[in-house]
């Protein structure tokens, strides 16, 4: 694998040394930079292509968790902190895992590892343009590879180290995290609306409380992104 370009964000240098210090033992690791603010880490994505990003909470003017939203293109994120209770926040937003200080060399590598693989699985999960101009995702599931056409995709549902695809015709199982499906798949045409759900929005036929109905299943939606979710499906 070719080397992972990161970038260390955290506005303490002892934090930050540790981190180096750990990402230095292993060579498919390429810190572009350690900074101590999102301010500096905004310079920093916008000059190179991160992929990985270690990430502190709790920070001066802007916490971890808010900088991430305001980011169009997140690298993945692990995130860093003392604090337990922002753990439900990071996973929402799509950190790939939550490193609760102080931690070990052991566990950060564990966290590293299924980062590289995340960003592994990206690179081979591509969208490709056939030849009637429609996209389509290639999938590997059962011991095959598979081609869904996006226009026929119903809804996705993550499963942990899984996701569940369902198509008008059939439910495909394949070995991939939700989060990268979210990363690759196009905004306009599909939507996150709960932490483990993201639907086709042209496929969404009503809603019932806090349930969208497609076709004859009915998918949660995130409660506090309620009034959000309504604009953007049923404008």
């Amino acid at each position: 694998m070719e080397t992972v370009k990161t970038l260390l964000v955290d506005d303490e240098y002892l934090a930050l040394n540790v981190l180096e210090s750990f990402a230095a033992q292993l060579p498919v690791i390429e810190i572009v930079a350690k900074v101590k603010s999102p301010v500096q880490a905004m310079e920093i994505l916008q000059k190179h292509s991160i992929q990985l990003m270690y990430l502190d909470i709790q920070m001066p003017t802007i916490n971890g968790n808010q900088f991430l939203k305001t980011l169009p293109n997140r690298p993945v994120t692990i995130f860093t902190t003392a604090f337990s209770e922002y753990a439900v926040e990071a996973f929402e937003l799509g950190a790939i895992d939550y490193l609760l200080k102080p931690f070990s060399f052991d566990r950060f590598l564990m966290a590293t590892q299924k980062a590289l693989n995340g960003i592994r699985q990206t690179k081979e999960f591509s969208t490709f343009p056939n030849q009637g101009n429609e996209d389509y995702l290639t999938i590997k599931a059962e011991g095959k590879l598979f081609r869904i056409l996006l226009k026929e995709i119903l809804f996705i549902e993550g499963l942990k180290e899984y996701v569940k695809i369902v198509t008008e015709q059939k439910t495909f199982i394949t070995l991939e995290t939700f989060k990268h499906l979210e990363m690759i798949l196009p905004p306009t045409q599909f939507l996150r609306v709960h932490k483990s759900f993201m639907v086709a929005k042209d496929k969404v036929r009503s809603m019932d409380g806090n349930m969208l109905e497609i076709g004859k299943t009915q998918i949660p939606i995130s409660r506090e992104r309620k009034d959000e979710l309504v604009k953007l499906i049923f404008g």
